[in-house]
């Protein structure tokens, strides 16, 4: 086996000698499965992976790294969807899977102490015999991990009420890209200085390595109810999850389907949705079986006068369980229904879901593809599905003009590009839609305070000034390839 050059093979050696045999990753066999994160389309087989077993590994790698002027992108669970963790060939991929234990459960302080490989679900399932539960839950908990929800700043179903990561991270340890070991945040409500650890979290492998997080826990509400309410029209169930908030009631998940994304739905998890509908909204209501009941004749009486066509409330956890199960196998049904789709992922004002819908639609005509949306409707959080055949370049082409319009559509109402997949490379170009020059600079100004060097993550997240100044004269919403020298399924 050979290598592409004298460094790259000197570059392995030295982190043979470094870490375990069974750390260090480097024939392209054992690559492969690397060769991107959940945005599948962009591929490229790294120089290396190495799976350290513990902080100490983790420092001298990225000290090996720093000195040898290697890029290194770090890992978790690969389940991201902006192509974050996406190789490149002269790049040392970081994988932080074996990091993967819950090192201290308090449930007097109500906060837990984990690794970054461990498992968003895993953290909720550890403290479940203390009554209590990590917040955040993406659809892929399951299988994403905490140190990939610290990067990208996951959400879920239920952030509405309960927020993000970066609502429930107390603090992080890091790795910066010299080596240095840092701690940020504390189990404190405040501490002095600058706020690092909310620069941390989002900031998508651009600034350090996280190798331990501690995250609050909540205790595990008493009850739980879900109303399923269907509509006849699309721009309806938008007006409603306004009328909702408008009400002065934010329900602990408020979600939204439309048809195409309930037909793939019912046949492959048999959620009971109504295949009749236009769209669904999925509404919950926790706390206090008194607090639960009362919410929940509320929310009933803002959804009828919205429109609402029928109105199902769950009788029992099972029931409730069942109804968020379809929603969060929405990605993974569509699969049924097509052999590929690419996720979009904006953010709008609530009150312009009903516009954006409805925008949508009239661009399935424009590109000639289907679009099923999902949304996180009540922070305004939109993931609209594009589906296409990949083995139709031009499908996949006009797919990614699809979804850049959608992105810029997102803009214009007052949005942003993303709302909790991140920029990676994905959608790196539309930085230059939503920020100007000044902002820019100040984001590389302090990429530059971290990583001097400019040897983590490269090339995502945040675009060159030259780059932006190219798009001035082209048309970024035509689909342009955002991370050029990546090769396309």
């Amino acid at each position: 086996m050979s290598f592409r050059s004298l460094t790259s093979q000197a570059l392995v050696r030295q982190l043979r000698d470094l870490l375990p045999a069974d750390s260090v990753l480097w024939r392209t066999e054992d690559l492969r499965p690397y060769e991107c994160d959940g945005l599948s389309i962009y591929r490229k087989v790294p120089l290396a992976v190495v799976l350290p077993w513990d902080e100490p590994q983790v420092v001298g790698v990225m000290k090996l790294c720093h000195d040898a002027g290697v890029p290194v992108i770090a890992r978790g669970a690969g389940t991201g969807l902006s192509g974050g963790a996406t190789p490149r060939a002269d790049a040392v991929v970081l994988s932080l899977a074996r990091l993967n234990q819950i090192l201290h459960m308090d449930p007097l302080a109500r906060t837990a102490r984990v690794q970054p490989g461990v498992r968003n679900l895993a953290i909720s399932e550890a403290a479940a015999q203390y009554q209590l539960y990590y917040a955040p839950d993406p659809s892929s908990q399951i299988a994403c991990t905490i140190g990939g929800n610290v990067a990208e700043n996951s959400g879920g179903v239920h952030c509405l009420k309960y927020g993000l990561t970066v609502h429930n991270v107390l603090s992080a340890r890091i790795v910066t890209g010299t080596g240095e070991v840092l701690t940020v945040g504390s189990a404190a409500l405040d501490s002095p200085g600058y706020d690092v650890l909310a620069l941390l979290i989002g900031s998508e492998g651009l600034l350090g390595v996280v190798t331990e997080v501690t995250v609050r826990l909540l205790p595990r509400p008493e009850c739980a109810r879900v109303i399923l309410a269907g509509f006849d029209s699309t721009a309806k169930a938008g007006n409603a999850v306004a009328a909702i908030i408008a009400a002065g009631i934010i329900p602990a998940g408020l979600e939204l389907m439309d048809r195409a994304a309930i037909a793939a739905v019912e046949p492959f998890v048999q959620a009971g949705y109504p295949l009749d509908a236009e769209a669904l909204l999925l509404c919950e209501s926790d706390g206090t079986v008194d607090e639960v009941d009362e919410e929940i004749l509320r929310v009933e009486s803002v959804l009828s006068a919205a429109g609402a066509t029928q109105l199902r409330v769950s009788r029992d956890a099972t029931e409730r369980l069942r109804f968020w199960a379809g929603r969060k196998a929405a990605f993974p049904a569509m699969g049924r229904i097509s052999p590929d789709y690419y996720c979009m992922d904006g953010s709008i004002p609530r009150k312009c879901l009903a516009t954006v819908l409805e925008a949508i639609r009239s661009m399935e005509h424009k590109y000639g593809l289907r679009c099923a949306n999902v949304f996180h409707a009540g922070d305004g959080n939109l993931h609209p599905l594009i589906l296409f055949d990949a083995n139709r370049p031009e499908e996949l082409a006009r797919a990614e003009a699809f979804g850049a319009e959608i992105l810029q559509l997102c803009v214009s109402h007052g949005g942003s590009i993303t709302g909790e997949h991140g920029i990676g490379i994905e959608k790196i170009d539309q930085m230059c839609v939503q920020f100007g020059s000044p902002e820019l600079q100040s984001f590389h100004s302090l990429k530059k305070a971290f990583d001097e060097r400019g040897l983590l993550n490269p090339g995502k997240a945040v675009p060159s000034l030259h780059r932006c100044a190219e798009l001035g004269q082209m048309h970024v919403h035509h689909g342009q390839l955002p991370y050029p020298d990546l090769p396309r399924f």
